[in-house]
């Protein structure tokens, strides 16, 4: 008895799977102060905003070595002929000067003492 003849429908049912790995994504704000064994990139332009050298050297430098980079998709070169914002370079010359202030206060105390 096939299975039409009792009122039942046989299909086929072709499956495929696709290799998956478990994994986790987060942002360069995220990442930062962390060290991850393997780490994909993606410097793509975001949806929003912009990336900057910051958000770059961020997302490149959580990983425990160079080998252990690797990129999503190509990016545009134009992202590395930015020069750094203004104020970030003004904050950190004021954060430089703070560094120095903090020295020559250490070396004074310690001849006081």
């Amino acid at each position: 008895m096939s299975g039409t003849q009792t009122g039942k429908v046989r299909r086929n049912v072709v499956r495929r799977q696709f290799p998956i790995t478990p994994a986790y994504a987060f942002t360069d704000y995220r990442s930062q102060r962390q060290t991850i064994s393997h780490v994909i990139v993606d410097l793509a332009s975001p949806p929003s905003g912009s990336l900057s050298l910051f958000n770059v050297y961020v997302a490149l430098s959580r990983s425990s070595g160079r080998s252990t980079i690797r990129l999503l998709q190509d990016f545009d070169n134009e992202l590395f002929a930015h020069s750094f914002d203004p104020d970030l370079l003004q904050e950190d010359e004021r954060l430089e000067a703070l560094d120095r202030q903090t020295e020559v206060g250490r070396a004074r105390d310690n001849m006081v003492t």
